[in-house]
């Protein structure tokens, strides 16, 4: 018999979260030892708009926000568990019900993500997620870590059999993101591929290319991403507008992945200047269409980039203009920094990822 799965996705809202599960949910119903069941909201209908084959879906109805939906997942979400029969419940998004059936959960968001904000709302968000991140890890079965870095640094200061349940699985890549065909040169433009938080520290970037402007002056930087954030979106146009930036940038908001995949193919540079990851798909996407990357040398970036990088210091704008105007001003490094990048991106698969994943899932089920 299949053993019977609840994947509580109430917090995959946006960006790595549901890139994760788009990918994830189809070979995972795919697979015959599994009986996946998918708890959604109502409003996460637009980023799952059509559940995977043999994917049972629940979708709730409550009214959402972090702590009501934190309370919900308490409460509520293990009764569905046990209604459906579940035997084990899997979580990706570091924290999950407490008492559900065999809690697992995915290691995926740094909470060192909290040093970076001033703002109190943002850093109670933080704690908390801190704190119900290390309830999780006590009382889970079993924990998937994206990366060695999020294990850990998210497992640093708990008893050491924590660490031991952690098992490390990166993320794949989609095959869609693919390098130019043969003859097409790629274009002039840079290229930023994230959601506009503070922690990925685009405003740097945004001084950085002040700093590079004088020596390339028709420099351009395109920023693909939404703004979940509305208040640090703001602040990066007004830096736009003080730096007189206006004909550099342009902020593209959320991309489809076909065109997220031309954009990798045509740019000229992929720069990702991010404080902190646990593993950055933008950098697995880059990778696999060839493109050269320039990027910030903390966290999980230099694990998952191996040598196919210039790295800078990501609080260094000095540093990091100086690693972006090194490769804009040599074809060469371009060239081998993307052969580079297309040799490290066979190491990251989605097939791979669900078969592990699956894996740990059943070992839960039958220590249980």
């Amino acid at each position: 018999m299949p053993v019977r799965v609840l994947i509580n996705a109430l917090h995959a809202r946006s960006g790595g979260g549901v890139t994760y599960l788009r990918n994830l949910l189809p070979r995972l119903g795919a697979d015959p030892d599994l009986e996946v069941h998918l708890c959604l909201h109502e409003n996460q209908a637009a980023a799952f708009p059509e559940p995977a084959k043999g994917v049972r879906l629940h979708s709730v109805r409550f009214r959402d926000g972090f702590v009501r939906r934190l309370i919900w997942e308490q409460t509520a979400l293990p009764l569905l568990a046990r209604r459906i029969g579940a035997e084990v419940t899997f979580s990706p998004a570091n924290f999950g019900p407490l008492l559900a059936p065999a809690p697992v959960v995915l290691l995926r968001n740094a909470v060192a993500v909290g040093e970076s904000e001033r703002r109190l709302s943002k850093c109670l968000y933080w704690i908390t997620l801190g704190a119900m991140t290390r309830v999780s890890l006590l009382r889970c079965r079993r924990a998937v870590a994206v990366s060695e870095y999020a294990r850990d640094a998210l497992t640093r200061r708990l008893p050491p059999r924590v660490a031991g349940r952690v098992e490390v699985i990166h993320h794949g890549v989609d095959p869609l993101f693919s390098p130019p065909p043969p003859g097409q040169e790629r274009e002039d433009f840079v290229l930023a591929v994230s959601d506009l938080y503070i922690q990925k520290n685009l405003h740097r970037l945004l001084d950085a290319l002040a700093i590079l402007r004088p020596e390339f002056p028709r420099i351009r930087l395109r920023i693909a991403g939404g703004a979940p954030d509305a208040e640090y979106a703001r602040d990066l146009r007004r830096t736009v507008a003080e730096r007189e930036l206006g004909d550099h940038v342009r902020f593209l908001g959320h991309v489809a992945v076909p065109a997220l995949a031309d954009l990798y193919r045509r740019c000229a540079l992929f720069v990702f200047p991010s404080l902190v990851e646990t593993f950055g798909n933008p950098l697995a996407e880059a990778m696999a269409s060839g493109a050269p990357i320039v990027s910030s040398d903390t966290a999980a970036m230099p694990e998952v980039l191996g040598e196919a990088a210039l790295f800078f210091d990501p609080r260094d704008t000095g540093a990091m203009a100086e690693r972006i105007a090194a490769a804009l001003g040599d074809a060469d490094l371009r060239r081998r920094l993307g052969a580079r990048a297309l040799d490290r991106a066979a190491h990251f698969s989605w097939d791979e990822t669900a078969r592990r994943t699956a894996r740990v899932i059943l070992s839960c089920a039958v220590t249980a």
